[in-house]
């Protein structure tokens, strides 16, 4: 059963720079290549940190003097002025950044990105950057069409996995809601369905009508 992976989804060669790329050659790549953010690459290919919008917009809120410093300005603060001034990557850059192997799990990379409150983790691999995902590829899974969802129902779980005959059974599949109707064998085979279809990508919602022969899993009487 397919199971797709970072690697399936991630922009591969993402745009990169290099500690030492200039303000104004940032903003013209982004402008460019129509993205919001790059990464900064140490020369061994990881990734240092990277630059966003956010950061570069920080030149805004500066008007060409020397910012002050109190005793009690606080850390973002800091950031932020010292990012105002900057004119190169080195200095414009948020740091550390956040990585995540290309073999890992979208449900990995979604858990990952809402935990640290970002809109894309770079992708490492043998310690170099190979990828960036973000949150609009994580439901790129969702644009898959409904027959191929279908498809991948009967043929993968109903007939790979559960050796069911697919003319028993009915299922439909409208805007990645599915709806199984028909006669297993045994309950679990019916528990195994609902297990195993909601992780198919593109499925939103299962309604597991499904009935079943035999049932193999009684409740246990209780003490």
């Amino acid at each position: 059963m397919h199971n797709p992976t970072v690697a399936s989804v991630m922009t591969k060669d993402p745009v990169t720079v290099t500690p030492e790329t200039e303000f104004k050659e940032i903003v013209n790549l982004l402008a460019s290549k129509q993205i919001s953010a790059v990464a900064v690459l140490a020369k061994d290919g990881f990734p240092l940190g990277v630059v966003s919008e956010a950061d570069l917009l920080h030149k805004q809120e500066s008007d060409g003097t020397e910012p002050e410093h109190h005793l009690f300005t606080s850390k973002q603060t800091h950031v932020r002025q010292r990012k105002a001034v900057a004119l190169q990557a080195k200095d414009l850059m948020s740091a550390p950044v956040f990585t995540i192997s290309p073999e890992e799990t979208l449900a990995v990379a979604a858990r990952e990105l809402a935990r640290r409150g970002v809109r894309r983790l770079f992708v490492v691999d043998d310690h170099k950057l190979v990828g960036v995902v973000s949150r609009r590829d994580l439901l790129s899974v969702f644009r898959r069409s409904d027959q191929d969802i279908q498809q991948e129902i009967v043929q993968e779980i109903l007939v790979r996995t559960l050796w069911a005959d697919p003319k028993s059974m009915s299922v439909t599949v409208e805007d990645g809601v599915v709806t199984m109707l028909g006669r297993l064998e045994r309950r679990c085979e019916v528990e195994i369905a609902s297990r195993l279809v909601p992780k198919i990508p593109g499925v939103i919602e299962v309604r597991n009508r499904m009935s079943y022969a035999w049932n193999d899993m009684p409740e246990r009487t209780r003490l």
